[in-house]
């Protein structure tokens, strides 16, 4: 979860100088979008079952897609750097492969 709680700082710090009148757009989406993903892990954690806990880790697998989309939709509006897209792209990245395996070890051993 340490990683999911890193994205979800730097997220935060990439979309500090968006525009504004994007307040309750495309940034709000995206802090949403980032921070579901470290609260579904946490909440499905928690709960008493193993099909709980692969419920919320597909939820939070599929929160982990819809930020990609918008970073890359706020990349294309000219709101954020090729770069810091593909830096925090790569990080989802990572944490997408870790949901799988994770769901994957879940789902071997129900």
């Amino acid at each position: 979860m340490a990683k999911t709680i890193e994205l979800s700082t730097a997220v935060y710090k990439a979309v500090v100088d968006f525009p504004m009148d994007e307040k309750y757009g495309l940034t709000s989406q995206i802090k949403r979008s980032v921070v579901s993903i470290a609260s579904n892990i946490a909440e499905g954690a928690g709960r008493n079952s193993k099909n709980e806990f692969v419920h919320f880790l597909g939820i939070a697998n599929g929160s982990s897609f819809e930020l990609q989309t918008q970073l890359i939709i706020a990349h294309n509006l000219g709101l954020i750097s090729k770069e810091k897209v593909e830096q925090l792209c790569s990080h989802i990245d990572e944490i997408q492969k870790m949901i799988f395996g994770f769901l994957k070890n879940l789902k071997t051993n129900m």
